[in-house]
């Protein structure tokens, strides 16, 4: 299968792309506040990279959130047009789950945090087992930094995953919970996922495909 993932949920954005021969070309961008400008010419450039052809491709798996409501709009829409334009099936990715499995170390069970509003962040525990069987429970809640290291504190030996939880990281302090940096959460981490789940994609389905928002945009800022 020949897969294009595309990662723009937070903090970076980057495509990868899986061809039947196993081999797997990733670009990254640190530039995610130009998330617009910056996502069509990755997807060229991995394509290109790859040596294959976009009519070769099989499906399109995008990071369908949650997230930052700027981001995942702008990542869902150029994944939807590319789906589109190619007539292939686009597979969501829950995020949260999603880096939970990317975690190369084991641990039993594993919070993964996203940011949400300024203060704001949302959270889940998984087990690994239920992750590599990838039936999950949705979980997903919404809370303070303090919130955040009360659940990591409830569940002992936790590993907490994100990225650039400075307001978060003091407070797991004196808890038997472990931080690790989530700089291994990238668009290659979708696709086992999107594998997993490409049986059940279906393009004439496109327009039914909504990012994972769980909060709605406010005019005066106060967004996701």
């Amino acid at each position: 299968m020949n897969i294009l993932a595309i990662e723009c949920t937070h903090a970076h954005l980057s495509v990868a792309l899986l061809t039947e021969s196993g081999a797997v070309t990733e670009v990254l961008s640190a530039e995610w506040k130009k998330a617009a400008e910056t996502l069509v010419p990755l997807i060229e450039q991995v394509i290109g990279d790859s040596g294959l052809d976009r009519l070769e491709l099989d499906a399109i798996a995008v990071s369908s959130g949650p997230g930052s409501f700027t981001s995942l709009r702008i990542g869902m829409s150029v994944a939807k047009g590319v789906a589109y334009g190619l007539g292939l099936p686009l597979i969501p990715v829950p995020t949260m789950p999603t880096i939970a499995a990317s975690l190369p170390d084991k641990a039993g069970k594993i919070m993964a945090v996203v940011p949400s509003r300024k203060g704001e962040y949302y959270y889940a525990i998984y087990n690994q087992d239920d992750l590599a069987s990838g039936l999950w429970h949705d979980e997903v809640e919404r809370g303070s930094a303090a919130d955040v290291a009360a659940a990591a504190a409830g569940n002992p030996g936790v590993v907490v995953v994100g990225r650039g939880l400075s307001e978060i990281i003091p407070l797991l302090a004196g808890s038997c919970a472990v931080y690790r940096e989530a700089d291994f959460f990238t668009a290659k981490s979708l696709i086992p996922h999107a594998l997993r789940l490409f049986s059940g994609a279906d393009a004439a389905e496109l327009n039914a495909v909504t990012p994972d928002y769980r909060q709605m945009f406010t005019p005066n800022g106060g967004k996701g």
